[in-house]
């Protein structure tokens, strides 16, 4: 990436990182989960357009994420009931609006797998809201953190190749950064935001950083298989909105497993 690109992403980030914080922290709850579904609706959009979906489902998967993400996030101990009778109704669309069988699969496996992942990875943000808005501060520092980590030690010792059939840029390097990103953000967070046990900071920190790095290597398996650089254009030199929540999808679920545990 250009200097002038950096830049663009630093601006961007100064933008919209203030916003964010004042919406989670000042806001009353229903501000940030009217956010969350505004993000559901766009990164389901874009994953799905990496498949070049037809409009037709396109529109039948967000729609059905958005009633998955909301059964989710308020009636969850159903999760089952939900998945199976959105499975059986996305068939039957296809059964009935479509009648040549030739495609059936291709046709219905991006919206399956875009329910798995995106509405129901989500949901653990609202998860955590619900526990304190300063689960999710740092939630987000410390995968910002580990990211920018993984940027700068990429950039300054990246030579071997992390997983090049995947994504191509990344590095061992960077994958180290990540984690000591993870490890020192976390600390010093842990320390100020919550009256716990240091180690226990430090450990979120490790498996945080880890589960950034595989989240991001997700999708960028999904966008290799489709062909495409970035999920979307939303934002310069950042790409779309699936670009920048894969990380938080993966380490959202570890930071709020790992909070039950601690």
């Amino acid at each position: 990436m250009s200097l002038r690109g950096h830049t663009k992403r630093i601006l961007i980030a100064l933008i919209v990182l203030p916003i964010l914080a004042f919406i989670i922290i000042k806001l009353p709850p229903q501000y940030f989960f009217g956010l969350i579904i505004l993000v559901n609706i766009i990164g389901t959009w874009e994953f799905l357009r990496i498949y070049r979906l037809s409009n037709f489902w396109i529109y039948i998967g967000v729609l059905f994420s958005i009633l998955i993400f909301l059964l989710n996030c308020f009636y969850y101990t159903y999760a089952l009931y939900y998945y199976a009778l959105s499975f059986m109704a996305i068939t039957l669309f296809r059964l009935f609006f479509k009648r040549q069988p030739q495609g059936a699969l291709n046709d219905i496996s991006p919206i399956i797998i875009a329910l798995m992942y995106i509405p129901t990875l989500l949901s653990f943000q609202w998860f955590l809201r619900a526990e304190g808005w300063q689960w999710l501060i740092y939630l987000y520092a410390v995968v910002w953190t580990a990211d920018s980590f993984a940027y700068y030690f990429g950039k300054g010792f990246g030579k071997k190749k992390l997983y090049p059939e995947i994504s191509p840029k990344k590095t061992w390097a960077g994958a180290y950064g990540s984690i000591i990103g993870g490890l020192f953000s976390s600390s010093l967070l842990g320390y100020f935001l919550f009256n716990l046990h240091l180690f226990s900071f430090v450990l979120m920190g490790l498996f945080i950083g880890f589960a950034s790095i595989l989240g991001d290597l997700v999708e960028s398996m999904f966008k290799r298989d489709g062909g495409v650089k970035d999920s979307g254009f939303l934002f310069s030199e950042h790409g779309g909105v699936l670009d920048k929540i894969d990380a938080i999808l993966y380490a959202g679920v570890i930071l709020y497993f790992g909070m039950k545990l601690m």
